[in-house]
């Protein structure tokens, strides 16, 4: 069973591509992303 998942998802890895509004979600997604550290906590805020 093994044998099998190795096989397929090697050649399925040369395959992918993401598609232009996946990549510009993500982007944007980091861009507006901040973290805050606070007295050894962390926070992530959202900022839209």
């Amino acid at each position: 069973m093994a044998k099998l998942y190795s096989e397929n998802s090697i050649n399925k890895i040369e395959k992918l591509q993401p598609k232009e509004e996946t990549v510009n979600f993500l982007l944007n997604y980091s861009k507006a992303l901040s973290v805050i550290s606070c007295n050894n906590l962390k926070f992530e805020a959202l900022q839209n």
